[in-house]
């Protein structure tokens, strides 16, 4: 498993080096996660050891958030006195996630119907029966 972990390290050393030399305003791990995703998607045949180190790296996630835990610690002063504005903030950022991901599926599950259900009627005696593909949704101007 060292050469799967070089690999991530490599990764996260590429994203980091990019997010460094673009500017862009996203953290390199995250930008080397991005780049090892299209590298994955390009290659699937050159997994080799990268699930077994995903998974024992997974099996041990909760230690990667001592830092975070120490970090709490260390600032509490400063949070004891902000506290509204973190607390608002918070809430704030949850409820918008929350409605625009609502939107986006919204949006999204009136495009396509799923591939083998169709729904015939509307309301409480509404019927499903098996579709052959996926069909785009009518409106309901269009089921009239």
């Amino acid at each position: 498993m060292p050469e799967a972990l070089a690999i991530l390290l490599l990764f996260q050393l590429a994203g980091d080096a990019l997010a460094r030399v673009t500017g862009l305003p996203v953290p390199g791990p995250v930008l080397g996660f991005g780049l090892l995703f299209l590298t994955l998607l390009a290659r699937r045949d050159r997994l080799g050891r990268l699930p077994d180190m995903a998974t024992a790296l997974h099996s041990h996630l909760s230690l990667l958030f001592i830092p975070a835990g120490t970090g709490v610690v260390l600032y509490l002063p400063a949070l004891a006195r902000e506290w509204l504005p973190i607390v608002v903030a918070l809430l704030t950022s949850t409820v918008v996630g929350l409605a625009v991901t609502a939107l986006v599926a919204r949006a999204l599950m009136g495009r396509v119907v799923p591939a083998r259900v169709t729904m015939h009627a509307t309301g409480p005696d509404a019927t499903a029966s098996v579709a052959d593909g996926p069909r785009r949704a009518r409106s309901d101007a269009e089921a009239r």
